[in-house]
């Protein structure tokens, strides 16, 4: 069977954009880095990417997100 895969080295950080909060999530996955960014309220996910460093993971699933919020309208 193949090697089972554990998370490790989890880290969790809230940042904001803008008027959004955003929380990245980011781990380490086997050999890559795992990145995962969601609006803290009401949670949803964003963006997600995946790398050799979490710098290089975190980077690239910030720009998806940057780039989904920027072009998001709110209207409160």
């Amino acid at each position: 069977m193949g090697e089972r895969l554990r998370a490790e080295n989890c880290l969790v950080r809230v940042d904001r954009e803008g008027n959004w909060q955003l929380r990245i999530t980011s781990y380490k996955l086997g050999d890559k880095y795992i990145s995962v960014v969601d609006n803290v309220d009401p949670g949803a996910r964003l963006a997600h990417a995946s790398a050799t460093t979490r710098q290089k993971a975190e980077l690239e699933a910030m720009n998806k997100a940057r780039h989904l919020v920027r072009k998001t309208r709110r209207f409160c």
